[in-house]
């Protein structure tokens, strides 16, 4: 009896495993790791990583920075990127976001820029955009906010998190779309392909991408 109750509690915990794994795929869910972030188990709290205004900019040239001291701070509302180094402000850039710039990010598919701090996950030519900063967009922060839209009502149960949030160029010849401020993206950060292959040569994956509103 003890045997036959001990097979059904691990037949049914694999089938729950399976299911769990399926669900996180279809992006339904989060990585068992991140659920005591997500869950709020351990620290939920998330400060500002730049305190220091982009208008306040250090004279460093850009050709002598060490990667591993460079973060990024997008501010949406004012259209700009901004380099830091040290978590000083060096150089900003025009961008644009998603076809929602105001909103953050809850689902997939809503074209609304994420807000929260990132890392850069990796980065390659794009032969579309120029060059791509693949984010590690959902973070548990951007899980929180999902599974609370949902409790809300504010996105349907079957909506996704969704993936592949970066930052990229422009397709060739389309600056404009920059200096006219068309949000053209699903939820990207974009810029002049100028802009974004100088930043490319002092960035490298787990460099912090800050996007505030």
């Amino acid at each position: 009896m003890a045997r036959k109750l001990i097979l059904t509690v691990l037949l049914m915990g694999s089938t729950v495993s399976v299911f769990y794994v399926l669900l996180m795929r279809l992006s339904y869910l989060p990585s068992p790791i991140d659920l005591p972030a997500v869950l709020c188990l351990q620290n939920c709290s998330e400060q500002r990583w730049h305190t220091v205004a982009p208008e306040q900019r250090s004279n460093i040239s850009l050709s002598t920075i060490d990667k591993s001291k460079t973060s990024i701070l997008v501010e949406k509302s004012k259209y700009r990127l901004t380099v830091y180094y040290d978590k000083k402000p060096v150089k900003s850039y025009p961008v644009v976001f998603g076809n929602n710039p105001v909103d953050d990010k809850s689902s997939e598919g809503d074209r609304r820029t994420p807000e929260g701090i990132f890392q850069i996950r990796d980065l390659y030519e794009h032969p579309d955009w120029s060059k791509f900063f693949w984010l590690d967009y959902p973070t548990p922060q951007s899980w929180r906010k999902h599974l609370s839209a949902k409790l809300k009502g504010q996105i349907g149960w079957f909506s996704t998190v969704g993936s592949e949030i970066g930052i990229h160029g422009l397709p060739q010849g389309q600056d404009a779309m920059i200096d006219q401020r068309k949000n053209w993206t699903w939820g990207c950060v974009s810029l002049k392909n100028q802009d974004v292959e100088e930043i490319y040569r002092i960035v490298q994956v787990g460099t912090i991408v800050e996007i505030v509103p």
